[in-house]
């Protein structure tokens, strides 16, 4: 078999029709052109998730102070102060933790000069930037020395920064937090808003003994974030934490946790598994489309089968055998596809770009993507089209000669 004559004489048959097969090709057109747009917006947002989850920290655990029972009554989560910072130096030393960083937070009326903002005040200790990987734009955090003296120092968020200070720089200004005047270290790069929709921005970082004692008058903490050496040890952390605490609290075996441990790697887990979900599901609603598309080359293809049955007779009277005629048709419909495809992809690109663009869709173009969707399309061409290919390298040579 002459595979370049097949292929001249399959080109020669589509040019002759060649409206006919610029709309057969239409619907993968616009199959391949919709996988592509809608697995980019998948990808998109499992990239977008996936790097909110890192910017929260992935491989970290929280431990909150659980609840009480008085009276048969169960209080909420939180509801007892059972944390100290003393709890977070012991959790330092177990195997597989690389930083901790204890926490209190509460809401205040930051001043400076005639500007005020209502905000956040969160008191840390210098390992917070690395639990919460969160880089400083401008300055520098404060030390380990300005904690032991609880020093009157901050580090402002992006948004409390604007809200008062405006364009110029507030490194080395004083700000004023119920009585406590701070003078600014330096300002939080851009975090954005987080998976639950707060402003992560809005908030002055101090440091922990200040808020602790001169802020809010406490001597416990609110929360201690663990950073642990992967995602993988953050489970065997997770249990050597628990047992930590109950020794520390003196809980009895019958007696319930009196704080709460949460995993952040098994919400980044339940996230991505979520978002692959939705992609191929967006992807899957797509290739719809080049299904369609496919049911159109095969019908078109059944209509040029009937329209050449006298050729397909004379070109077998000469002696062309019947995977001759088979090939040329599933050549044909090979090539509407393809040909379909590569248009197909140049407007799914476009699309991608075009949405995000001008709409807050996240979108992110993967390889992949581009080569699933052209694969599919080519297996719908030859799909499609072997059944029409068939058909006609079945014809009777006889009864192909006689039909008009």
């Amino acid at each position: 078999m002459n595979w370049a004559a097949v292929l001249h004489l399959a080109l020669m048959a589509l040019w002759r029709n060649k409206s006919r097969a610029m709309l057969t090709t239409l619907g993968v057109i616009i199959g391949v052109a919709s996988v592509i747009a809608m697995v980019s917006i998948g990808a998109g947002a499992q990239k977008r998730i996936a790097e909110q989850l890192e910017s929260m920290g992935a491989n970290t655990l929280v431990i909150r102070p659980g609840s009480v029972t008085r009276g048969g009554v169960r209080t909420g989560m939180g509801s007892v102060t059972s944390l100290m910072r003393t709890d977070a130096e012991a959790v330092r030393d177990i195997t597989g933790v690389i930083a901790v960083s204890p926490a209190v937070r509460t809401s205040v009326q930051v001043r400076y000069r005639g500007a005020n903002w209502g905000t956040v005040v969160e008191g840390v200790t210098p390992e917070y930037i690395s639990v919460r990987n969160w880089p400083l734009t401008e300055g520098e955090f404060f030390t380990e020395q300005h904690v032991v003296s609880a020093d009157h120092v901050c580090v402002l968020g992006q948004t409390v920064a604007r809200e008062l200070f405006g364009l110029a720089s507030p490194i080395g200004e004083t700000i004023v937090m119920k009585g406590v005047a701070c003078q600014v270290r330096g300002i939080l790069s851009v975090k954005g808003a987080s998976a639950w929709g707060s402003d992560e921005d809005d908030r002055v970082v101090a440091p922990l003994t200040t808020v602790q004692r001169k802020i809010m008058g406490i001597d416990y903490v609110d929360s201690i974030e663990v950073q642990t050496a992967g995602r993988e040890a953050t489970y065997q952390v997770m249990g050597e934490v628990k047992k930590l605490l109950r020794q520390r609290h003196r809980l009895l075996e019958d007696q319930p946790d009196d704080f709460r441990v949460f995993n952040r790697a098994e919400l980044a887990k339940t996230s991505e598994e979520s978002a692959k979900v939705f992609t191929w599901l967006l992807g899957s609603i797509a290739s719809v489309s080049l299904l369609v598309g496919g049911i159109g080359i095969m019908n078109i293809m059944l209509v040029s089968v009937t329209e050449r049955t006298r050729e397909i007779g004379i070109r077998m009277a000469l002696g062309a055998r019947r995977r001759d005629i088979l090939w040329q048709f599933l050549l044909e419909a090979l090539l509407l596809s393809a040909a379909g495809g590569v248009i197909g992809i140049f407007f799914g690109l476009g699309g991608a770009v075009l949405l995000s663009r001008f709409s807050e869709f996240p979108v992110s173009v993967t390889p992949w993507s581009i080569v699933l969707a052209f694969s599919f399309a080519a297996l719908v061409g030859i799909f499609f089209g072997l059944h029409p290919a068939r058909k006609a390298s079945r014809l009777q040579p006889i009864e192909a000669l006689r039909y008009e």
